[in-house]
């Protein structure tokens, strides 16, 4: 089954170093992702000016990401992980530098802005799965508590988010859209050298084959969670929320504010967004010790939905970052819970696959999210299709709050 419990081999020494070169590449891979999450859809709306195509954007990227989630995990496992980061991160540095060089030499129209954007996206998976395998090496490397790990794991990743929407607004402000795609470019770049410069004891190539390969090898990851109870909860639980959570960040949030002109604004609330659930991921380990998993789940439904709803009125600047600081905080803590759980009830040569299709949570339904709520904002306005938002997260909340299946996270 699984290593997350396994002891450390005697007479190791610890090393820091794997760790600090992994956290280091998923630092600056969360930066480099929470620019792009500003630049991209406040570039559509200059070029355009219209929500709904934005919104279509939004959700091209993310469809890209739920194709490519499940075939990264299946990468993952048989490529390499060291391999497959790597490649991943110099893939994205291309696909965003292409667009402040076409900006140079010619004109960026909404076309190649949606293939370049969709591109990108299709990138993330591979890398994200791969650090996130990587875990258990670096943990075993330092001799580090493996659930505190991945509450850190996900806290710097989230750090990146909270700092990224406000580089990017800066950025926007000073250079304009187009041209502060620079700075995902290097950002990933050096993502790339640092996972290429970490070793551990390990290989962190290719896991032994599980006797599934073809079409069958890479939907492995999706039986595997499947029939694991728990997992399938969290999984599914995972997706309605992110349907409904995303949406907001890609589409309504950057509307407002861009038909306001207060790119500043629009960073700041996404940076409390995420500072909030940065937050809350740096929490887990603590509260992971101190409480039940389906207490901790049901804590987390009910701040989400106590959290949207002032969001939805569109308060003052203070009441909304205020807001959107507790929503982040109770989101925080469901990736490294994620992440736990498929350590712990997951064999090892099989995790690639399940991260890949537990990725594919934050991809799935936002697609048609974005693009329905795209529309919606155009037709019946901002505040009314955020209110809308606001409710179906709450009675989302409050099924899964009453779940009889909550109680199987901790068997």
């Amino acid at each position: 089954m699984s290593q997350i419990n396994q002891p450390k081999p005697p007479g190791s020494k610890a090393s820091w170093l794997p760790v600090i070169l992994l956290e280091l590449a998923n630092l600056t891979s969360g930066l480099g992702n929470a620019v792009v999450l500003v630049a991209v859809p406040w570039l559509v709306l200059e070029v355009t000016g219209s929500p709904a195509f934005t919104g279509i954007v939004a959700g091209s990227s993310a469809f890209a990401a739920l194709i490519m989630s499940p075939l990264a995990g299946w990468w993952v496992d048989h490529v390499g992980r060291r391999t497959v980061s790597v490649i991943s991160d110099i893939l994205s540095a291309v696909s965003v530098v292409a667009i402040p060089v076409i900006a140079l030499l010619g004109e960026i129209t909404p076309p190649l802005i949606l293939i370049l954007a969709a591109l990108g996206a299709a990138f993330d998976p591979a890398g994200y799965t791969a650090r996130r395998t990587l875990l258990v090496e670096a943990a075993r490397a330092s001799r580090i508590d493996q659930e505190r790990l991945n509450g850190i794991h996900e806290g710097i990743f989230a750090t990146g988010f909270t700092l990224g929407p406000v580089i990017g607004a800066v950025a926007i402000g000073k250079v304009g859209a187009a041209q502060s795609f620079w700075i995902p470019f290097l950002l990933f770049a050096v993502a790339a050298v640092a996972i290429l410069l970490m070793r551990t004891t390990q290989t962190s190539g290719p896991t032994p084959p599980t006797g599934t390969v073809g079409w069958r090898g890479v939907t492995r990851g999706f039986v595997v969670l499947w029939k694991d109870g728990p997992l399938r909860l969290t999984f599914l639980g995972a997706l309605v929320l992110a349907a409904i959570y995303l949406p907001s960040e890609s589409v309504i949030l950057p509307t407002y504010f861009e038909a306001r002109n207060e790119p500043g604004s629009l960073g700041l609330v996404i940076a409390a967004l995420a500072g909030g659930s940065t937050v809350g991921s740096f929490a887990y380990g603590w509260i992971s010790s101190r409480m039940s998993t389906p207490t901790m789940l049901r804590l987390m439904m009910v701040g989400t939905a106590l959290s949207i709803i002032p969001m939805a009125l569109l308060p003052p600047l203070p009441v909304l970052l205020t807001a959107g600081f507790f929503l982040g905080l109770f989101w925080g803590p469901l990736n490294p819970l994620m992440t736990t759980l498929v350590q712990k009830r997951v064999s090892p040569e099989e995790q690639g696959r399940v991260f890949g299709v537990q990725l594919s949570v934050w991809y799935a339904a936002p697609p048609l999210g974005m693009v329905l709520v795209g529309y919606s904002v155009e037709t019946l306005g901002i505040s009314t299709t955020y209110l809308a938002l606001a409710a179906l997260l709450s009675a989302t909340a409050l099924t899964i709050l009453f779940s009889r299946s909550l109680r199987q996270l901790d068997a």
